[in-house]
């Protein structure tokens, strides 16, 4: 009788413990709403489902992420732009609020995705369907004011912009603007989803996201031709990853994940 009750307690033991190894805790995953928008929230409940692990979203920027990387916030941040460059846009934020460069932590990693395609948008009443970066850069930093001098509509130029911390508005003001800043009356937005709201509230809008996103969320915008602006989407983290980040890494780097990249 004694030996059977011990086995009944070796029992529980032995199941509790094989429970409690198979359930992973919560994953959070703070920055780029690109990513946000272009796997994960896609590919999350196949996540939950090959792995066990259930993510939340704090889609953020580029920028805020990472500094909630630095601060202890998250063990890993979602990022639409390279190392170096997501670095430099989380200083940007720190700069814009008055605060001192953070110090930033060695042994960073990023840990690619997929690659993304950053495309001018403008509204759709627009005639306009091809614009080279020299035009594009023109309208944005207010050089160009109204459509007429880039052969559109006799129609004033509304420049629409996303936050100090989005990746997007970094790589488009790099590559196309040549770092130049945008027009002084140019809105400036907290998310892609209100950068294309804009766009399609002002006839005269022009804006620059994601293509991914774009597809999702067209709104009453559409895309210019120009040359094309890519950048690699993925996750960072200090150091190698901890267990439940590297399953996250490996499930959309595998075929059945790749299949939820948007």
């Amino acid at each position: 009788m004694k030996e059977k009750f011990l086995q009944m307690i070796l029992f529980v033991i032995v199941s509790t413990i094989l429970t409690a190894s198979s359930v992973m805790a919560d994953v959070a995953l703070w920055g780029s709403t690109t990513c946000q928008k272009r796997f994960l929230e896609p590919g999350a409940d196949a996540l939950k489902a090959a792995t066990g692990i259930k993510i939340k979203i704090y889609g953020i920027g580029t920028g805020k992420g990472m500094l909630a990387l630095f601060e202890g916030k998250t063990a890993v941040a979602i990022s639409s732009n390279t190392l170096e460059e997501s670095i430099k846009t989380a200083q940007k934020v720190r700069k814009k609020a008055g605060k001192p460069l953070i110090e930033v932590p060695e042994g960073l990693k990023f840990h690619t995705i997929t690659e993304d395609a950053i495309v001018p948008i403008i509204n759709i009443k627009n005639p306009i369907t091809e614009l080279s970066w020299e035009q594009l850069a023109d309208l944005n930093t207010g050089k160009v004011k109204n459509w007429k001098d880039v052969g559109g509509p006799d129609l004033p130029v509304q420049v629409i912009t996303s936050h100090a911390g989005s990746s997007t508005k970094a790589v488009f003001k790099k590559f196309v603007m040549e770092k130049a800043e945008y027009a002084p009356d140019a809105i400036e937005v907290l998310s892609t989803r209100l950068e294309i709201n804009e766009v399609s509230k002002h006839e005269g809008g022009i804006g620059a996201i994601s293509t991914g996103f774009f597809k999702l969320n067209q709104g009453r915008a559409k895309i210019v031709n120009s040359d094309e602006i890519k950048r690699p989407i993925g996750l960072i983290t200090i150091g190698e990853p901890n267990r439940e980040v590297q399953k996250i890494i490996d499930f959309f780097r595998s075929d059945e994940g790749k299949k939820y990249i948007r």
